[in-house]
């Protein structure tokens, strides 16, 4: 069982701070969103019909553990600012919560887990109850709330009048999930920011997906947790397990629950009430009072008595809420038993179980449920219906019905203010607009928060950081400075700064960015959210930016530098993968400019493409899902290279927005088409120029935007299979493509995979010579590597050579 050996940070024992009536209610309700839940669960895998025959799940034992948890939130403790990250498994317990609150319906709850049906995890996008924050990928949901944390804290600092008061940002986190590493990056960042306003509880029931956890884990979080400067509250024992330690021979009683190993807690949980009594009497007989105390109980008591944790107690869990500070972070050990309550408790293959129709039978009787009013939100309870409307009508959480916010749009420029210079790179063009950026004293500038994982400085920020300053809490001035040793960068931090520097953790860069993308749901204030990292290290935070995306955060990313075009810095710092991760990725636009000019009008549409929140039309023009709106991310590069004088206009603009337009523009004669995209541009130009005797001349398609032009392609053809051929206006690289003779050779370039751009010849039935880098890069110079990974002029013209072998092509 539980080992903690101590006595220290245990709940002890004391009055209940809720009156009996009140009391009565809320356990009425714990008991009701017991039911829903595993009837919910039941439903969806015996009685739903199915047709491919494949287990649904739901994990009851899960459920059934964070009942009470939940019970004492939902229903007496949170106010409507506090935010919720709810535990994955316990996803059919908050639906069933939100039913009774009012947020959903019956015929959700009986689709759980079909389509368009509750969740299988807590989602903002997906479900239609009142999600806070998305969980699923586990430990994900639990961090988040430590940067939401940050982010309230942020907007406090800023002065703005905000309608909405300071919540608790609330995890309720499995046990299990704390083997998660990103959990331990989150606690470390959260103590860099003096977090505050920030609850953790954990469902501790001991179980993971395949076994019970290591005996002495409880002291390791105890330990973990204070040394990043948390209250620890560990709430151990329910109140009738108080009162029995204080009966004579009490003291021995506790002292066998404290040593008892976690696995033979489990198994006589499971075991039941004889078994309990065999092995207590086995071990503490002739005790005396202690085993008259024992033999006074039947199986039943002895089984309620023996399994009364904490966490499936009423009384302690509110008396350790309602006393928990608020000007730290707390976290709550909840003691638990996975699946309390049920014939699945305590065993050790309870995960992924789920009761017979038999059990749930037995189920239904305990509960006493009709046939037929399964769903009904009060059958079976002894409290009238009528009195339990009331109770929840005046429920504090409920007070101000499903909690989403929302803020206004700010009004963008369509074009940013820059300094250009005849040899640029991507990296230095993006801090030379962010510079910028910091001069303006405009409303939407000042929403630009920037973010960092201590590479602020090597991804073009610095201009940016010594304008605005950095963020925190508590003001720090910059020693540097004070004791006026020179320095570049100008690092004060105060609560007015607009820079979250993180350490070098590509986890919380993208949880940073989730929680600020998220600010004007969660708080009702618009942020622009703009991330850089090193381009190699998106996949490092992989994991927390399709969470951050499937949540419908809205950031900007830039990645750089990126490719073999870093050159020296080798292989470890180089990205090969990253174009087709921005292609693969929903909800996220994904550009790699080549020109300054480019990456400018790309950002200025950015900053406004990331408020927007209308509906789904992918309009003909591009088959895009502007409306929408989403997220941006920017690959971009250290290669300075010369840069075009010419002046954007609109026109141009909206094609460098929608992934490409003709740099130099084919005719109906020409027979080879170059089509690059990113820093590889100049190579492309110094191979057309040596092409002199090309028949018909080449063609430049200069591509922005591979993930943009694809998903206008294939929106096009979707709509073409949906309603038939000549329904739909083609797409954007449709009518770029159209004008290339079909027996014209397509060659594609980008320092990344050549399936980034090689798919370019299905649009038309193009031949295609793809030239990219497959392999890991290595240290070299710019020329060297290009050379050694075929990217130069020289690789070009080799490929238009080879490709013009091909039948009906007019050889150059």
């Amino acid at each position: 069982m539980p080992d903690d050996r101590s006595a220290a940070a245990t709940a002890a024992a004391s009055p209940p701070t809720v009156d009996a009536d009140r009391l009565a209610m809320l356990s009425a309700l714990e008991r009701k969103a017991l039911w829903l839940s595993h009837w919910m669960i039941h439903n969806a895998n015996h009685l739903r019909p199915k047709h491919d025959g494949l287990k649904v799940g739901g994990h009851q034992a899960s459920c059934a553990s964070m009942v009470t948890l939940m019970t004492a939130l939902y229903f007496h403790l949170l106010r409507p600012e506090d935010r919720v990250a709810v535990k994955p498994h316990a996803s059919p317990v908050f639906h069933a919560i939100q039913y009774l609150l009012g947020h959903q319906s019956v015929d959700k709850m009986k689709d759980f887990r079909s389509l368009g049906g509750a969740q299988s995890y807590p989602s903002r996008t997906k479900d239609t109850d009142d999600v806070d924050i998305s969980t699923g990928s586990v430990g994900l949901g639990a961090a988040q709330t430590v940067f939401a944390s940050i982010v309230q804290d942020y907007l406090d600092g800023k002065g703005w009048k905000r309608d909405w008061p300071d919540g608790r940002m609330i995890a309720l986190v499995g046990d299990a999930e704390l083997d998660e590493g990103n959990i331990y990056e989150a606690l470390l960042e959260g103590w860099k920011n003096h977090l505050r306003n920030c609850w953790w509880i954990i469902d501790y029931n001991r179980q993971s997906l395949d076994a019970v956890v290591r005996e002495g884990l409880y002291a390791r979080f105890d330990g973990v947790f204070r040394a990043f400067g948390w209250e620890v509250v560990t709430v151990k024992y329910g109140h009738r397990l108080q009162e029995a330690f204080a009966q004579p021979g009490g003291d021995r009683l506790r002292e066998w629950i404290d040593a008892c190993p976690n696995q033979l807690y489990s198994a006589l949980t499971f075991q039941g009430g004889a078994a309990w009594r065999k092995r207590l009497l086995d071990e503490l007989g002739d005790q005396g009072p202690l085993q008259a105390f024992i033999e006074s109980h039947s199986d039943d008591d002895l089984q309620a008595l023996m399994t009364n944790l904490g966490g499936h107690d009423l009384p302690a869990l509110l008396e350790a809420f309602e006393t928990a500070p608020t000007d730290r972070p707390v976290v709550f050990i909840c003691y638990t038993v996975k699946g309390y309550g049920t014939p699945l408790a305590g065993h050790k293959d309870n995960h992924g179980g789920i009761m017979t129709p038999e059990q749930m039978a037995a189920f239904r009787q305990a509960h006493r449920i009709r046939d037929g009013e399964e769903w009904a939100p009060f059958e079976g309870l002894e409290t009238p219906a009528a009195e339990l409307k009331t109770f929840l009508k005046d429920v504090p959480f409920n007070a101000k019905g499903r909690r989403r916010l929302s803020a206004p749009r700010v009004s963008v420029p369509e074009r940013l203010t820059w300094r250009p210079a005849e040899t640029m790179s991507t990296q230095a063009g993006f801090g030379t607009l962010m510079d910028e950026l910091g001069r303006s004293k405009d409303d939407y500038a000042t929403r630009i928060l920037t973010t960092s994982p201590d590479v602020a400085s090597n991804t073009g920020l610095t201009g940016w950081i010594n304008r605005t300053g950095l963020f925190s809490r508590l003001p720090q001035e910059d020693t540097f400075k004070a004791e006026k040793v020179p320095s570049m960068q100008k690092w004060q931090l105060s609560p007015e700064g607009r820079h979250v520097e993180l350490g070098i953790a590509e986890m919380n860069l993208f949880l940073m960015l989730s929680a600020a993308g998220l600010s004007h749901d969660l708080f009702g204030e618009r942020l622009l959210p703009v991330g850089t990292l090193y381009d190699p290290f998106v996949m490092r935070g992989l994991d927390a930016l399709n969470y951050a995306c499937y949540q419908d955060a809205r950031f900007i990313l830039a990645g750089t530098p990126s490719g073999v075009t870093l050159a020296p810095e080798g292989g470890a710092h180089q990205s090969v993968g990253t174009p087709l991760i921005g292609m693969a990725q929903d909800g996220l636009a994904a550009f790699e400019p080549a020109w300054v000019d480019e990456l400018e009008a790309i950002l200025a549409w950015s900053l406004d493409y990331i408020q927007r929140d209308g509906s789904d039309p992918a309009p003909e023009h591009d088959w895009l899902r502007d409306e929408k709106g989403g997220s941006v991310y920017l690959r971009l590069s250290t290669r300075g290279i010369e840069q075009p004088s010419r002046t954007l206009d609109k026109p141009l603009r909206d094609q460098i927005v929608a992934g490409g337009y003709w740099l130099r523009e084919p005719t109906p004669a020409t027979s080879v088409v170059l089509a690059y995209q990113g820093a590889v541009a100049p190579n492309v130009l110094e191979a057309a120029s040596r092409m002199t005797t090309t028949p018909g001349g080449v063609g430049i398609l200069s591509v922005t935007s591979a993930d943009r032009l694809d998903a206008g392609w294939r929106a096009a053809q979707r709509t073409r299979r949906r309603e038939g051929e000549g329904r739909a206006r083609p797409s954007h690289v449709e009518r770029l493509m159209a004008r290339v003779p079909r027996d014209a050779l397509l060659v594609t370039i980008i320092d990344g995979h050549p399936a980034t751009l090689s798919w370019l010849g299905g649009v038309r039935g193009h031949r295609v010579q793809a030239l990219g880098v497959e392999h890991f890069g290595q240290s070299g110079s710019i020329a060297d590597l290009h050379h050694a990974y075929g990217l130069d002029a020289d690789a070009i013209v080799a490929a238009v050579a080879e490709g013009g072998r091909g039948e009906g092509f007019r050889q150059v």
